[in-house]
């Protein structure tokens, strides 16, 4: 029978009651009195030399308080990189400086060039228009590979190069690797790319900076995933402000898919304006804004090669990956397509010989990081399209080459550094083969055809690491912030509780787990569990939320101070029934003596802790607050098997999705309900990537699809109601909950899956020659693949 409470129980949402009745507190619903508007001048040319910048007009026009341009911030440090990787040579990456406001050159369209500050919104935009930007264009490069080779039009010209690092992992392996590939039976080759993508979060960007004279205090709002991480790299890195005198909050957020994890320079600018201006300074992104200035994703172009030997095992695994990283590094975009994507490359199997390079290039384009998955969706194409491609070389069931090749015995140490602890990638295959009813496809296919329409099945098998750790190992790996979470539980003496976390919640159901989490440790109902998040004033120091790390990471650190209240009390209730501690249970929210009948109620302990007058002070101080850092000792690793049905039309070579099915093992599930709405929205965005949405730069580095005119989102009819089982579960093995998290699977495994779809239902038409499309699979795509 289902569970009406605490851990696996499908708890409603507290926090959609003020979201579904707008209730919510955004950051664009904050609004600070006396508060001035910002409005910014940003570059409409990829790549220039800015020669001159005419205020004159714009400031004598009405409500101008200020215009500020890159001479305003000489002396001020530029936006920092969170991480550093180290090339296959030994060399540190190149990293160029990152300014709030451009100076000297302008690198992508959409660069901040000047900021006007005025009265209302109204007048800052009316006199942006007036300032006159003088930029001697010049060549703009966007090819990647071309951009490599170029030694003439250079994004950064300090630096004499657009090569960003060169990484090879691991380099140990490239000699075993080649020789496989050489000695190998059957080697299938692959060129693909991975599109760049656009975050599009419901709610824009917003940034509102405020300054207190008396206290020398600064305050930023800010829609941010990691409020913690902003404070730190702002203060001390950019404008110089002590942590104590810098305050930073992110309410409400709606939607961050990991474009809301950086540090922007909209937020540097309000902050350091507010303090310049002396009065609170606001800016609210438009979605034209968002789209020249949000980091993008993905945006990798590959080789990767599959070894076999005789009997269809996998031998080897080479890959050369070009990733974009735009025109400044952006706060984790070095990570993404090296420690997020290479130690991925092993997949669900027993592959022994595998090595990954990597070329980060700059490019006259928006700055590239991480997106929903980061790295991971990357490597799982790349290789969930290569075993599909080997399958029809081969003429083998694309299910059956998989599951030769999986991964049975844990935990497993793979060829590229990291050891998975559990798994069962069996058991997901056969619950994939049966929701999605694998038996029944060959009658669905038929009926397609009928209709004269071409039905395809894809498949995929994915592995993704969680819970990014331990900040030992990512610090040798280049980052430059430990990776752990805190949790503060303070108890009230009624016995209520608050719970202050340094993790954020954006859309994940923080103030619902979270409460079943503790509600099932002490027994006590979950509305009486208060979670406070987003404010650096009150919780403390955390990493915040991506990387599906909210439970492994920060609900452990949860379960720690959590388990210290309980020891505190437990001495409390030993003294109160005059007992041994040892002998003391607690269960259902009330202390008992074992093998009797005398116990206290949970609310009497607490109260007992703040009115002390019956407990030995010599032994137990009062009060009942406790907080935990954890810092996990590994990755989690979640893994499952996806299953698409789509329909092509060969007359307009347009695909529909018609099902899909997700069979993950994402651990011990905690809120079911949560869990699936996550994989439902991973899977939305997933094939967004897959079938319809491309940013897309011209030669010249003009953003052409800067708008939603041409930027096709996913919408309602694109997307099939989706089954979802996570009833294969393996626990992790290494974090107190047993969970492994599920924010990011739908977007990994979907990809390749919806991919793969459309190629077997081109192959079940008789367009054999076609062997890859890549995404997105628009009719135009599809049609033209199909005329050969």
């Amino acid at each position: 029978m289902p569970k009406d409470h605490g851990i696996g129980a499908s708890s409603k949402r507290r926090e959609d009651v003020r979201f579904l009745t707008g209730t919510g507190n955004y950051t664009d619903d904050i609004n600070v009195y006396g508060q001035a508007y910002v409005a910014f001048v940003r570059s409409d040319v990829a790549h220039g030399r800015i020669t001159g910048i005419d205020t004159a007009a714009a400031e004598a026009m009405p409500g101008v308080l200020k215009i500020f341009t890159g001479s305003d911030f000489e002396g001020v440090g530029g936006l920092p990189c969170g991480w550093q990787v180290t090339d296959r040579f030994g060399e540190v990456m190149k990293e160029p400086p990152h300014p709030v406001l451009a100076q000297g050159k302008v690198r992508h369209v959409g660069e901040m060039v000047a900021a006007v500050v005025a009265e209302s919104l109204q007048e800052a935009r009316d006199a942006a228009d007036a300032v006159m930007l003088d930029i001697e264009e010049l060549p703009a490069i966007v090819d990647m590979k071309k951009a490599v080779a170029s030694s003439e039009t250079l994004v950064h010209d300090e630096i004499g190069t657009n090569l960003c690092y060169d990484w090879g992992f691991v380099e140990d392996n490239r000699d075993a690797v080649n020789q496989a590939i050489k000695g190998a039976a059957h080697v299938t080759t692959l060129e693909l790319v991975n599109n760049r993508l656009v975050a599009n979060p419901m709610e824009p960007r917003v940034a509102v900076g405020d300054y207190n004279r008396a206290g020398d205090m600064s305050t930023l709002y800010t829609t941010s995933q990691n409020p913690h991480v902003i404070r730190l790299l702002m203060g001390a890195f950019v404008l110089g402000i002590p942590e104590h005198k810098l305050r930073v909050v992110a309410p409400d957020v709606g939607g961050g898919f990991g474009t809301k994890i950086f540090h922007y320079a909209e937020e540097a600018f309000c902050t350091f304006a507010a303090r310049a201006l002396k009065r609170p300074v606001k800016w609210t992104s438009t979605r034209s804004e968002a789209f020249m200035s949000d980091a993008h994703g993905r945006d990798h172009v590959t080789k990767i090669e599959l070894a076999l030997d005789e009997a269809n095992n996998f031998v080897a695994v080479r890959t050369e990956t070009y990733a974009n990283m735009g025109a400044y590094l952006s706060t984790f975009a070095p990570s993404v397509p090296t420690w997020l994507h290479g130690t991925l490359m092993a997949g669900n199997y027993k592959t022994p010989n595998i090595y990954v390079n990597v070329k980060a290039v700059f490019t006259n384009t928006v700055p590239v990081d991480a997106y929903r998955g980061a790295g991971r969706p990357e490597a799982t194409f790349q290789l969930e399209r290569v075993i599909d491609k080997a399958a029809r070389e081969l003429g083998v069931d694309p299910m059956a080459l998989r599951r030769q090749n999986f991964i049975t015995e844990f935990p497993y140490a793979t060829p590229v550094a990291v050891e998975y602890d559990t798994g069962d990638y069996h058991a997901t295959a056969d619950k994939i083969a049966e929701i999605a009813d694998f038996a029944g496809f060959e009658t669905r296919r038929k009926e397609s055809e009928a209709k004269g329409k071409l039905r395809g099945l894809g498949i995929n098998c994915y592995i993704e690491a969680c819970g990014i750790a331990p900040s030992n190992l990512v610090g040798q790996l280049g980052a430059r912030a430990g990776l752990y979470e805190s949790a503060t539980v303070r108890v009230n003496a009624t016995g209520s509780l608050s719970v202050m976390t340094g993790s954020h919640s954006h859309g994940q159901g923080h103030e619902t787990s979270f409460p079943q989490v503790v509600s099932e440790m002490i027994g006590i109902p979950e509305d009486q569990i208060e979670i406070v998040h987003g404010d650096t004033a009150n919780t403390p120091m955390g990493m915040g939320t991506y990387g599906s790390r909210s439970l492994a990471v920060g609900g452990s650190a949860i379960v720690r101070a959590t388990e210290k209240i309980i020891r505190k009390a437990t001495k409390i209730a030993a003294h109160l029934l005059e007992a041994s501690e040892a002998d003391i249970e607690l269960k259902n929210g009330a202390f008992s003596v074992a093998g009797t009948d005398k116990s206290v109620a949970w609310g009497d302990v607490t109260l007992a802790a703040y009115v002390p007058h019956n407990y030995p002070l010599e032994d137990i101080e009062p009060g009942l607050e406790e907080t935990a850092f954890y810092d996990p000792s590994n990755f989690t690793y979640p893994s499952g098997a996806y299953a698409c049905e789509v329909e092509v039309d060969p007359e307009t070579g347009q695909v529909t999705v018609e099902r899909f099915s997700a069979a993950d093992d994402f651990g011990n599930v905690i809120n079911p309900m949560i869990v699936e709405g996550q994989v439902h929205g991973g899977v939305a965005q997933g094939i967004g990537q897959a079938l319809l949405e491309n940013c897309v730069y011209d030669e010249t580095g003009q953003l052409l699809s800067a708008s939603y005119m041409d930027y096709a989102m996913p919408r309602a009819d694109n997307v099939p109601m989706v089954t979802v089982d996570h009833s294969c579960q393996t626990p992790c093995t290494h974090n107190p909950l047993g969970v492994k998290g599920c924010g990011e699977a739908g977007a990994i495994g979907s990809p390749p899956a919806v991919i793969n779809a459309v190629i077997d239902a081109l192959h079940s038409g008789g367009f054999t020659h076609v062997t890859h499309i890549d995404m997105p699979a628009t009719p135009n795509r599809v049609w033209a693949a199909m005329q050969g």
